[in-house]
């Protein structure tokens, strides 16, 4: 009997183990004592929110339960095990809520933690010192009430974005709010201007909450130093009633300057000082005045302040007021022989002294008389005043100047009876005259009136030479007296006294003499140029004395150059490298006759023939200009002697020419064709190539390329291009000539495809490759027989599709041009199996007995014998031709053979007559 299926077993055993753990647990649960339970059990609540509590148990049937806390209440929800209440605005710091249920006379109790936290809503920082000296502490104090839980609560002190000091409050009561955090920070010159802040964070996140921040308002810092010494004032001790002094006040080690104040008075006067800072100094700078209410003992007072801390200085000054003393002078403008009487006075309390004679006492005037002549003309006065102020001894004084009248005076010294001026820089031209008033000078010629400028700069010309009368005058009278002007200048030398162009003819006797002006006299002397020797006397001239001569003028006020140059003219004279006795003329080159004749002026030359063909004909001569416009000589100049006339105004010389012509080389196509064609295997000769010229030119032939090997016979390698030169003396020209080689056909090739054996009705291609020049024609020979033969359209290949017995025999490719004539033969076989043969023997024999009889009746009718036809569009009609014979026989031996003969020979017949067909396309 099989036993029970695995799966009963498994579902079984899986059934009693259910049961097994639901006892086990009925029984723990009658086991378990019950409890009750308050969620959340700890939260965290901000301060003044809300928060809903719930209380549960776990007994079947709780007789009563509740929640017991301080806190308000907003709602209540219940069930038979639980209880939910809202409690609402939370503000104690800390509560515990304590949940109850009463079940089986037992008291059931949960106890949970409220607390509070408050975010850092205000962060205050202690307002700091309105200045803050340097180098000295300064507390920094944050305070953020009500904040918390204050273990939760880190403060930090900032200057600027820098953290000066932090401070975590952790560990600190749960119930703690609130936290202070004080520092002492070292005041720097770079916290001046600083911007100081606390920041607060609270961090709730370990709670479940986020990272609340705040920061106070930014304070600024203002630091200062102020230097402990006073400032330095500089003032005068005295100061005049009306006048104005300067005073300055200077203050260094002083930060921030720009922040300074500055207070200066002079006594109960407030002064605008002008401020200048130069980096830690202060200096400022005022104009003090005083008035007559001022006078006596004054102080000046300079107080700098800095923040709540200020320097000052005190300087007595004394005011004081002391008036210039009076120079009076009874007759300021005196005439002379006139008693003058001088006075000085001043204020009271002063001492006067004139011209160093002191008064007798204090405040009396001092005086002095004299009686007015020409030295106390513009004579000066000084009067004097002292005065003692404060210990100090004060002076001034006062001039003044006399004026005597008297008639004007001309000395030697202020207007000379001679003068004597370089020509050229400006002169100021002075006559003086002594007189007061001042006299009026005046300069004139007697003999023309011309007045002379005095006083006036200007130029100095040789044209104010001369003697002039000047006359002083004022209204006191006048004096007169002659001067005389020289004007010195420096040599010149002009055209008319010294030419700078002189023509001396050879043979005759001259001196070479230049004039030059200028004052005093000038010295002239005439040099070569390049030789030191002076030119003096008479020359008897020669050629060699024309050339460049430098005169120079001199005397005291300068020099003068200049070159003078010298021609030697002379009669004309032939030389014979310069007008040769030979000449040859080249054809075509346009040359002219030189002939350069010597002489001064350049004489004039004339060639005219002499004798024969040149006989009165004028000889083109070439120009000695650079730039002639002789027009160049003609193709048809005659050879001849020539006789050349050479004249100029100092006579003529005449010189025979034989004059020769000759040419350079030339070829053209009459003499050197472009185009020339040999014959292969003819006696191998020179390129048919002369030139003309003279004398007679050289003609050199070589080939392009790669040289043309020496050979007996004409070979095709001899065709190319090749370059002819033909050079004499006058020149060279060349000339490019083609040759063409040509030579006899020969069939290069003749071959079947597929080789071999035909089966019938099979397809087959005989070509036929020739080489020629120029191109052969190429004809075919086929068996007799033998149709629908196809040709291309240059005859090159033969094709036959569907193949039968007539196509097996002998075919022959002949190629013909100019130069002769080549054959090749080729055999073709048409083979089959016996059952073809058999089968196909009546029907084959009976088609080939009627296109025999049909071809025999074709070829008597059209009388086709021996010859050559052509055959119009044979390639695609397949129409019957004109076969030339029995072709050679069928059967024959396979490959082929061929022959050449001549063209216009006749062929060789084999077997009967031979008729050749050529198959062309129309």
């Amino acid at each position: 009997m099989p036993g029970p299926s695995p799966g009963l077993c498994r579902a079984s055993l899986g059934l009693w183990a259910a049961l097994g753990l639901g006892l086990l647990g009925l029984s723990a649960v009658a086991q378990e004592p019950f409890w009750a339970d308050l969620q959340p059990r700890v939260a965290l609540v901000e301060r003044g929110g809300s928060l809903w509590l719930n209380c549960s148990t776990n007994c079947p049937r709780p007789e009563r339960g509740g929640l017991e806390t301080s806190l308000r209440r907003n709602g209540t929800q219940r069930g038979l095990r639980w209880l939910a209440r809202q409690l609402v605005d939370i503000r104690e710091p800390e509560t515990q809520p304590v949940c109850f249920f009463r079940c089986a006379r037992r008291t059931l109790q949960a106890r949970g933690l409220i607390r509070t936290f408050q975010r850092p809503d205000r962060v205050e920082l202690v307002p700091l010192p309105a200045w803050q000296p340097v180098g000295e502490n300064f507390t920094l104090s944050c305070r953020v009430p009500g904040a918390g839980p204050r273990g939760s609560l880190t403060l930090t002190l900032l200057r600027g974005a820098q953290e000066l000091i932090r401070r975590s409050f952790a560990g600190e009561p749960p119930r703690a709010r609130g936290a202070v955090l004080t520092a002492t920070v070292l005041a720097r010159r770079e916290d001046h201007g600083a911007n100081f802040s606390c920041r607060a964070e609270l961090d709730l996140r370990p709670h479940g909450l986020g990272l609340f921040e705040n920061s106070s308002a930014p304070r600024e810092l203002r630091t200062f130093a102020l230097s402990p010494d006073p400032p330095r004032l500089a003032a005068p001790r005295l100061l005049e009633v009306g006048s104005e002094r300067p005073v300055s006040c200077t203050l260094d080690e002083l930060f921030p300057a720009s922040e300074a104040g500055v207070y200066l008075a002079l006594g109960d006067h407030r002064l605008s000082p002008e401020i200048t800072l130069e980096g830690d100094a202060l200096v400022a700078t005022a104009t003090a005045t005083a008035n007559a209410e001022q006078e006596g003992a004054r102080q000046l007072v300079c107080r700098v302040t800095l923040g709540d801390e200020s320097r000052e200085t005190r300087e007595n000054v004394t005011v004081y007021s002391f008036p210039a003393p009076v120079l009076t002078l009874s007759e300021p403008s005196a005439p002379e022989g006139k008693v003058v009487t001088v006075t000085c006075a001043a204020g009271a309390g002063a001492l006067v002294t004139l011209d160093g004679i002191p008064a007798e006492v204090p405040g009396q005037p001092a005086q002095l008389q004299l009686n007015a002549t020409e030295d106390d003309d513009e004579r000066s006065f000084f009067c004097d005043a002292v005065l003692e102020v404060a210990g100090e001894t004060l002076s001034k004084n006062k001039s003044a100047e006399l004026r005597v009248l008297y008639a004007p005076r001309l000395d030697d010294s202020d207007c000379p009876r001679s003068w004597t001026w370089p020509e050229g820089p400006e002169q100021t031209l002075r006559c003086e005259a002594r007189g007061n008033p001042t006299p009026s000078v005046h300069c004139e010629r007697p003999d023309s009136g011309a007045v002379l400028a005095l006083g006036l700069l200007g130029p100095v010309t040789r044209a104010l030479s001369g003697t002039y009368r000047c006359t002083a005058a004022n209204v006191q009278g006048q004096a007169v007296k002659d001067v005389t002007l020289t004007v010195e200048y420096a040599p010149a030398l002009d055209s008319v006294g010294c030419p700078e162009h002189i023509t001396w003819l050879e043979g005759t006797e001259v001196s070479l003499s230049c004039v030059a002006h200028g004052v005093p006299p000038p010295n002239v002397s005439c040099v070569r140029s390049g030789e030191a020797r002076v030119l003096e006397g008479l020359l008897h001239v020669g050629r060699e004395h024309a050339g460049t001569y430098r005169c120079e003028a001199t005397n005291p006020q300068g020099s003068a150059a200049k070159n003078v140059a010298v021609t030697v003219e002379y009669g004309p004279s032939f030389e014979e490298p310069s007008c040769p006795s030979n000449w040859t003329w080249v054809e075509g080159s346009g040359q002219l006759f030189s002939c350069e004749v010597d002489g001064k002026p350049e004489p004039s030359v004339e060639c005219i023939g002499s004798e024969g063909t040149s006989e009165g004909m004028l000889l083109p001569l070439a120009s000695s200009d650079s730039n002639p416009r002789v027009p160049s000589i003609s193709s048809d100049l005659a050879p001849g002697i020539y006789i050349c006339n050479a004249t100029n105004r100092h006579g003529s010389t005449v010189k025979a020419v034989a004059v020769s012509t000759e040419s350079p080389p030339q070829m053209d196509e009459s003499t050197c064709p472009s185009h020339q064609t040999w014959l292969e295997g003819a006696e191998a000769a020179a390129l048919a190539c002369d030139a003309r010229g003279r004398p007679s030119p050289q003609v050199r032939c070589s080939r392009e390329g790669v040289p043309r090997p020496q050979r007996l016979r004409v070979s095709r390698e001899d065709a190319g291009t090749y370059h002819c030169l033909a050079t004499n003396m006058h020149g060279t020209d060349t000339r490019t000539v083609t040759v063409g080689v040509e030579y006899r056909p020969v069939v290069a090739e003749l071959a079947a495809s597929p080789p071999g054996g035909v089966r019938p009705g099979g397809n087959f291609t005989l070509t036929c490759r020739a080489e020629a020049w120029p191109p052969a024609q190429i004809s075919w020979r086929a068996p007799p027989g033998a149709l629908n033969i196809g040709l291309s359209s240059n005859n090159s290949t033969l094709s036959v599709a569907g193949a039968m017995g007539s196509h097996g025999g002998e075919y022959e490719c002949a190629a013909t041009n100019a130069h002769g004539r080549h054959a090749r033969r080729i055999t073709v076989r048409v083979a089959g199996p016996w059952l073809w043969v058999a089968v196909g023997g009546a029907a084959g024999g009976a088609a080939l007995l009627a296109a025999g009889a049909g071809l025999a009746f074709y070829v008597q009718s059209t009388a086709c014998k021996k010859g050559e036809y052509n055959v119009q569009e044979a390639e695609s009609s397949g129409e019957a031709v004109c076969l030339n014979g029995a072709g050679g026989g069928a059967g024959g031996g396979s490959g082929a053979e061929g022959g050449t003969e001549a063209a216009g020979t006749a062929e060789e017949q084999a077997g009967g007559e031979v008729f050749a067909i050529q198959l062309t396309s129309a």
